[in-house]
């Protein structure tokens, strides 16, 4: 199992430290250093920064939002990030939400899973530097009656195929992840309820496409704190867990509020749904089970997260992309050197 890094948004009044974070990942030997997107910062610039200040460490979209761009777009900025990054990218990619896809961009939240179906298999032929043709419900390739004709990719990306990754939750589209992509970006993955809430799905698409998991990467990201007082703690992420559970999306598509539904938490996530939208975002955390906490994050002295790591390995994640709390360069610093302590003590370096 490969350690990663998460740096999440860039502007949130951290950058000069995320920099310094992934540098220090870079040279602690982590596999990967994500950035993502949402209607702030965007994962690409950021991506492209990290990349040229660091040597080994690959970068990768955790997420490249699909309504902000179109395939052909996406595939050329994948093929210049892998070519300018010397064969470093990983395109990570994801539908987002209705709220930022219909609010933010304009696009219609509709058929999520025929859309990236369509977008994937755009982006494949693209950058395999073929002519680009394509008929689809989303996309036309050239448009009909017109003066387009078939192009063909310039950029000649380092790798002769760049990895690709889906953001997948519910079981519609984990399974349909299993099946047209090289991994899956998962968050709160919880290594007890894996086989039910992820695995399955994810194995059913592997077998559709007639692929195992063997060379599939499963990367979740893990907040992680370090100390001795499990539940100050597990306080550290209620703030972050009530955001997900209770206030990302809307009352009826809410996808994490379902897969704590689907880890067996129906009464909490109701209720911590109802109190967040109703304003009481202290009562919404509040409400979280501190279980569900300690089972989607690392938590506790390095001995207690070595042991978690190994829950992990065993439950079939190949990237274990950690996300340290801290709000000064010198905890988040200490927080990477743990993680790699702690993957050494699992015996999984």
């Amino acid at each position: 199992m490969r350690l990663g890094i998460n740096l999440g948004y860039w502007g949130a009044g951290m950058d000069a430290d995320n920099l310094a974070v992934a540098r220090e990942a870079d040279r602690l030997g982590y596999a990967v250093c994500w950035a993502a997107e949402a209607y702030g910062s965007d994962a690409a610039t950021v991506l492209s920064w990290v990349a040229a200040q660091t040597e080994r460490i690959d970068v990768g979209s955790a997420i490249f939002q699909i309504p902000a761009r179109t395939p052909a777009m996406t595939a050329m900025t994948a093929a210049t990030l892998d070519s300018l990054s010397g064969g470093r990218f990983r395109l990570g990619l994801g539908v987002s939400g209705p709220q930022v896809s219909e609010g933010w961009y304009g696009v219609r939240f509709d058929k999520p899973l025929a859309r990236t179906r369509e977008y994937v298999e755009i982006i494949r032929k693209a950058m395999s530097r073929e002519r680009l043709t394509h008929e689809g419900e989303n996309w036309t390739l050239p448009l009909p009656g017109g003066p387009g004709k078939p192009l063909k990719l310039t950029v000649h990306p380092v790798r002769e195929r760049i990895p690709l990754y889906i953001a997948a939750i519910g079981p519609k589209n984990l399974e349909q992840t299993g099946e047209i992509a090289d991994g899956a970006l998962l968050v709160f993955f919880s290594p007890e309820h894996a086989e039910a809430t992820t695995l399955g799905a994810l194995r059913a698409g592997r077998e559709k496409a007639g692929k195992s998991m063997d060379d599939f990467d499963l990367v979740p990201t893990v907040p992680m704190a370090v100390g001795e007082d499990i539940g100050a703690l597990a306080d550290v992420f209620r703030p972050y867990t009530a955001l997900y559970v209770g206030g990302m999306g809307s009352a009826k598509q809410n996808f994490y509020n379902k897969l704590a539904q689907r880890m067996g938490y129906e009464k909490e996530a109701a209720e911590i749904q109802e109190k967040y939208l109703a304003g009481d975002k202290e009562g919404a955390a509040a409400a979280i089970p501190r279980e569900l906490i300690d089972s989607t994050a690392l938590l506790g002295p390095v001995e207690r997260i070595a042991d978690r790591m190994q829950a992990y390995a065993e439950a079939g994640v190949t990237t274990l992309s950690l996300s340290p709390a801290g709000f000064t360069l010198e905890e988040r610093i200490a927080g990477l050197r743990t993680g790699v302590e702690a993957l050494e003590r699992a015996g999984l370096a």
